[in-house]
Parts: structure tokens; sequence; C-alpha cells
């Protein structure tokens, strides 16, 4: 994209989100992009993802080694033990914070020195690709703009929203059961009440004043400038407020994100925007706009639960019947495809697909098997559940699988063979990767859910562990295995096609590359029971043997060429 190119797709932007002001935006904008032209090689941008594009999704200090900055520590295991075997790393937010592990943050700028600085995440994107955590809808409370704004410091004046009676908030989604306001005093002793979706120690930016929008478009842009190869928009559907609407998802919103493409394309062509809401399908894809002018790649929310009850169930029919809408999307955009991360098992995305009996059966399944549910509150005054709080490998347990270790890995693996099989980008959290269990302890002493899976771990037991931990070591040389092998034929690219075939209800079937020399059928069996399939034949690319017909055992899978 040239200057003129890109003038040409903001202006309408810009006119949308600030009509009474978007020639002064489009100027400021111009001159803050412009800067960093001339600071960024263009020319060189970074590769579009393929099928070796593997993302491994870790906290900065999920790995410690004593005496070492973290950040030093996971580029060691991971540079050691997994290899190329994953070629890009999303870092969580790394920044100074003061709660939601990592997601209050106090300064986007600097690295929190407990972590390691700057110099330890030039050498990590040394070995892999990066994605860094834009937390664009709001900061800490110990941010400097709003200590400073409370302080009476003016150049901080419309970042936040305030408290205004006028202002109809009875549609507003919620996430959180925590009130929408919280008050906080000013240095004069006045009281300020300011929107804060998800608590009180995360305060709400406002985006409807050019200031932020330049603001926040500099945080990315010097993002890209320390080597962030991909940009994660966190809780991104929230950025945009509207008296009497849902205050999700709003034109104003989506005209940001394609705002946000258009500069990275114009700075940085092939860095890669990726947008995170955790809703159900048809809002979530709605980010891909036209397919060319917004998110290149979107959070694959629905896969997840899906996966999960197909395992649960012992029937792949929803999950086949739902992937088979599931296509490419065009050819700079497709799904960012993950079964766990940083937070539960989001059920939102299942609404209208599982039933609500089925979604009641997760429920109390994770229950069982030691998790949480989370809540979020209704505007007719009922909750409903948001998120379920698990290990993903101990959610797929059925019974008293949860105490047998080759079960659980078994499975662990099956559910990996569907998430690297269907169409987009697979990306892997660090407690699936190395099989880890949920923390239950570190739950209950926190308080808070998501700990559950959110454990630091000690680099040295780690690596001991992969190598003499049945559980661990299984699913770690597996998943590896996996992505080796997923990165050597060009069936897995993104943007290849896939066709879901009914073969049997025990299995999910789905079939890439069609019509090409290099066309793949992956077969996962999410029973505890043998599946014979007479009728599939050929070689399995994941272990080298010829078929005539398949005979799966349980939990078995197999890519068949």
């Amino acid at each position: 994209m040239n200057r003129s190119q890109f003038e040409a797709a903001i202006s309408p932007l810009l006119e949308l989100v600030y009509p009474d002001a978007h020639q002064t935006a489009r100027t400021q904008l111009l001159e803050l992009t412009d800067r960093y032209v001339t600071r960024l090689v263009r020319a060189s941008g970074t590769s579009a993802p393929n099928q070796g594009t593997a993302v491994l999704i870790t906290y900065a200090d999920a790995i410690r080694s004593e005496g070492e900055a973290p950040l030093a520590s996971l580029r060691r295991v991971l540079k050691h033990e997994v290899g190329n075997a994953i070629t890009d790393v999303h870092l969580l937010p790394m920044f100074p914070s003061t709660s939601d592990d990592g997601f209050a943050v106090v300064d986007y700028r600097k690295i929190d020195p407990s972590l390691g600085d700057w110099s330890d995440v030039a050498a990590l994107s040394g070995d892999y690709r990066l994605m860094f955590d834009f937390v664009a809808n709001h900061v800490s409370s110990s941010c400097p703009w709003f200590t400073d704004w409370l302080a009476g410091n003016s150049r901080y004046d419309g970042y936040f929203v305030e408290f205004d009676p006028a202002f109809d908030v009875s549609n507003v989604t919620r996430p959180r059961t925590s009130p929408l306001f919280h008050s906080y005093t000013r240095a004069d002793g006045t009281e300020a009440r300011v929107w804060t979706t998800f608590s009180d120690d995360q305060i709400d930016i406002n985006m409807a004043g050019i200031a932020t929008l330049l603001e926040m478009t500099d945080v990315l842009l010097a993002y890209i400038a320390r080597g962030a190869s991909m940009i994660r928009l966190d809780a991104i559907g929230f950025l945009w407020k509207e008296s009497g609407t849902s205050c999700m998802h709003l034109p104003q919103t989506h005209a940001i994100v394609k705002l946000w493409r258009a500069v990275i394309d114009y700075v940085k062509p092939g860095t890669q925007i990726i947008t995170e809401t955790n809703v159900p399908h048809a809002e979530n894809i709605s980010y891909f706009g036209n397919g060319s002018d917004e998110a290149h790649q979107v959070y694959q929310f629905v896969l997840p639960p899906l996966v999960l009850h197909a395992f649960t169930a012992g029937t792949t029919e929803t999950l086949s019947r739902w992937a088979s809408t599931i296509t490419p999307v065009s050819d700079t955009a497709t799904y960012f495809n993950f079964l766990a991360s940083h937070d539960g098992i989001g059920m939102r995305p299942s609404e209208g697909i599982l039933t609500e009996d089925e979604r009641s059966a997760l429920v109390q399944k994770v229950l069982d098997n030691g998790g949480r549910a989370s809540m979020k509150p209704n505007a007719d005054g009922s909750e409903t559940v948001y998120e379920l709080n698990i290990s993903y490998l101990d959610a797929l347990a059925n019974g008293d699988e949860l105490n047998q270790p080759a079960v659980v890995a078994a499975k662990g693996l099956a559910a990996h063979s569907i998430l690297c099989s269907v169409v987009g980008v697979p990306a892997i959290y660090y407690h699936s990767l190395f099989g880890s269990s949920s923390d239950r302890a570190g739950m209950e002493a926190s308080g808070i859910n998501r700990r559950i899976n959110r454990k630091v771990l000690n680099a040295e037991q780690l690596v001991h562990e992969l190598a003499t931990d049945e559980r661990r070591s299984t699913v770690f040389n597996g998943i590896k295995h996996m992505l080796t092998v997923r990165s050597q034929h060009r069936a897995f690219s993104p943007n290849r096609p896939q066709q879901v075939e009914r073969l049997d209800p025990r299995v999910f079937a789905v079939r890439r590359g069609m019509g090409t020399e290099d066309d793949i059928l992956c077969i996962t069996n999410v029973t505890d029971e043998l599946v014979n399939l007479p009728t599939v034949s050929g070689v399995d690319v994941l272990t080298d043997q010829t078929h005539q017909g398949l005979a799966l055992p349980a939990y078995g899978y197999a890519w068949i060429r």
C-alpha cells in the first residue's frame, strides 16, 4: 500500500468515527505514520502464515529459573526443547501491570522489570516471530494517564468515559458481575465515576477523542518497531461506547480495527492483526470485514467448546456440522485456531450451536473434574455461564479417566489432531503443549478461577518431566511431531479449502487441499472404541504406514494421503 492508497483507505473510516473532525484526525494520523515509515524498513515486511506456521501462547514468565530473567528462561527452554516445531510466540501482556495477570497495563511502552527488558524480547525475536498483546480497551487505575488526569492534568482530558446520567447503559453487554462504573477521588477531593468494563482496576479508554486514537496508534506502531510481527487486539469488541446500544461491535469499533489494518499495511506490510472477541460465532467473524480490510486473523472461539463436546458426548455430529460451514476466508485472512488459552473455555460462542442440555453437561463435567464455571450477568438480572476454568486436557477426561495419564494424553493428542487439521493457523497454549494438569491449589489460594490454568513452571523441573513424566512427555512429543509433519504439507496452508466427510459419527474427518496432489484426509476418533473405516486407504503421513482400510483405536488419529 502506497501513501495515496493509504490516504484513500483511512479517509472514510475517520469520517465515520470523527464526523466533525475527520480532516484534523487525518492530518495528524498521517504525520504519525510518516514518522514510523522513516524508521521501519517497509520493504522487508513479514511473511504471511503458511502450513508451517504454529503459534505458542504463553506468559513471559510462564517458565522461571532462579537467577535468570523469565524472558531469558522462556527463550532457553523453547530453543532447546521445542525448537522449530513452533514458529511464533504470543507473549501475553509483558508490561508493568497491577492486576488480571498483566491485563491492567500501567505503561504500554515498558517491559515489566521482573520479566526482563526489551533486549530479552529482541533476543527471543531472533528465534521466533513474536505476537504482542495490545490491551487497547483499558488501562490500569495506576496508569499515569489516569492518575495524572485525576490530579488535574488536562493533557488527559477525554481519555476516559465519565458517568453521564443521560447515557443509557441498560443494554450494555457485560462480561463481569462487577459494577460498570467505579468511583475515584480527584486531587481536589471531588469524585470521578468512570467506565470499568472488567474491574475497578481496569479503566476503559475513551476512543471518541482524536488524542486517544493517536496515542493508541502510536503504541501499536511502537510494538511493530520493537519487532512484533503480529498484534493481538484484546477484548476489542468493547472499544466504543454509544448510549442505548450494547456497546459491542459498534461500527466505530470496526472502523478503528480497519484503520489499524490500513496503518499496518502501509507502515509494515505482512504484519498481522488478530482480534479476540469471546462472543457468538457470527459476531466474532464479523471482524474479518470483507476479508481484506479488517483482521488478518480472528480467534476461532467456537472450536474449544465443540471439540470438548465431541469427546464428552462421543459423537462428532455437531462439530462436523459446524465445521462444514467453515471455508477459507481470503488470500490475506484466516482463522486463529486454539483449544486453550490463558482464559477459560469460552461458552458464549457455543450459544445456538450446542443445546442448553449439552452446555450444562460440559459445565457439570468441568466441575466434576475439579474446575470452575465463571458467570456473566444478563440484562434481566439472571446469570449464564461465560467460561469454564480448567486445564483443557483435564476437561477432556470422562469419569475416572482423569486418573489415567495415558488416556488423558491420548485424548489430548487427538484433540490437537483436530486443531491442527482444520483451516486456519494452529495456536497451542503452553500448558497444553507441556501436558499440564489443572493448578487447583493456585486457583484456590488466589481466589481467581483463571489461575487454574496459569501456573508458572520451574524450567529445570519442566525439562526433567518432559523426559520422564508419562503425561507430559507423551503430549509434548506428540504435538511437536504433529506440527513438524504439518509444516511439510501444503494441504495445511491456512488458505487451502477443507471438506468435512461423514465417515462415522465417532470420528471427525476433514479433507484438506482437495484436488491437489497433496490432498490429505485427517481422521480423529473421539471415543474409547475401535472404529473400522474399510473405505479409507493411503499413507498416514504421521507414521509413514500404508493402510488398506483404516482401524482407529480409542482416541486414535491418522492423516491419510
